[in-house]
């Protein structure tokens, strides 16, 4: 989910990609594509890229911000028509893809499938990050409930569906979730009702199980489940622009409680954005969606051993830690592997569980399905 709107100060163009890169790859310069946001391009041009290239002198590391998930598409299948032709894909290592893309592309072997045997701290990997062996997880968040508690005692903060949605039908106005395509804040709040109206199993969701029908028979029900809650939110049915909005709305006082990422909203406390008094709780009967963020390597890439490099490198506690301090994110390694000191500090919102929700086609149909079901007054734009 896209949540470019929060800490836009990246230097990288977003449009670059609009056209294919046609040069050869420079040797020695790995070519990492992110479909991340600008805080995270950020983060791998002033703390990851300078101090990889201190660790590892004559590798030198160029970060390019591809936009969106059909930017790094559209890399991914020119990569897999360079395999077949055994020419160079322009590309050695994405930032932010599920390798199940495209399609057909494992089988071809075109992502290098991680294990310890080519990658140090592997062993290290919390066992909730690992999704397949073809992606490497480096970095994880979640949503969560915000809250002010000087409205909310934070002994009554809901703590299951049920008395989240008792809660905000019985406080009318003082709740609002964003547009689902607008950020991952208000998506995963979706999904959480989703999840709800299809038994609490995040497993009945994959990302090769779409289909139209399926869809239709999954969507529905949780449509009225959110219709039902509509007349209750703030405005009697407003939704946010986006996951920064919600988080004014909640700064300002307007509203006593929004879904937020925890990487955002760490970010915005300790910015002073947020007070204090912010409150943060997780549902625990099924958690709100988050998931973690991964690198895949192209095998097929010219600087591939490079690449792999940077991989491992990821992991060190150093750039773990980074993670956290610098975005407010949760390690992929164990957190017993983190210092005392930030495994103390974020004791409250390490996560026992991370629900996630595949994306491709069940992501426009969920868009979609909302904007048809529950909001068919708002304009997509």
């Amino acid at each position: 989910m896209n949540r470019r709107e929060f800490l836009i100060t990246s230097s990288a163009a977003a449009g670059l990609l609009a056209l294919p890169r046609f040069a050869t790859a420079a040797a020695g310069t790995i070519d990492l594509y992110s479909g991340s946001d600008a805080n995270i391009v950020d983060l791998w041009n002033n703390v990851i890229r300078p101090a990889f290239e201190k660790a590892h002198p004559g590798v030198a590391l160029k970060v390019t911000d591809a936009g969106d998930n059909n930017g790094l598409r559209a890399i991914a299948d020119r990569a897999l028509a360079a395999l077949k032709t055994k020419t160079d894909p322009q590309a050695d290592l994405f930032e932010q893809f599920d390798p199940r893309l495209p399609s057909g592309g494992i089988d071809a072997g075109l992502w290098v499938k991680f294990s310890a045997e080519n990658i140090e701290g592997y062993d290290h990997i919390n066992p909730l990050a690992f999704d397949t062996p073809y992606s490497l997880p480096y970095r994880g968040s979640q949503v969560l409930l915000a809250y002010d508690t000087t409205k909310l005692d934070p002994k009554d903060a809901p703590k299951s569906w049920d008395q989240l949605t008792t809660w905000i039908k019985a406080n009318p106005g003082q709740f609002i979730y964003n547009r689902p395509d607008k950020g991952g804040s208000g998506g995963n709040f979706v999904r959480r009702a989703i999840h709800e109206a299809n038994g609490r199993d995040p497993k009945k969701f994959k990302v090769d199980n779409f289909s139209a029908d399926f869809a239709t028979e999954t969507l529905t029900p949780a449509w009225k489940i959110l219709n039902d809650l509509a007349p209750a939110l703030y405005d009697k049915g407003a939704y946010t622009a986006g996951n920064t909005q919600s988080i004014q709305l909640l700064a300002q006082g307007v509203v006593t409680m929004v879904p937020v990422w925890s990487d955002q909203v760490l970010q915005a406390i300790s910015q002073g954005v947020l007070p204090d008094t912010t409150g943060l709780v997780q549902l625990t009967d099924l958690a709100l969606c988050g998931g973690f963020s991964s690198i895949a390597v192209f095998s097929n890439g010219a600087n591939k051993d490079a690449a792999l490099k940077l991989a491992a490198f990821m992991l060190t506690k150093e750039m773990q830690e980074a993670i956290i301090t610098e975005i407010g994110g949760f390690p992929a390694i164990s957190w017993d592997h983190i210092s005392d000191e930030l495994r103390k500090k974020y004791a409250d919102v390490i996560p026992s569980t991370i629900p996630t929700f595949p994306g491709g086609d069940w992501e426009k149909a969920i868009a979609d399905g909302w904007y048809r079901n529950v909001a068919p007054g708002i304009s997509r734009t």
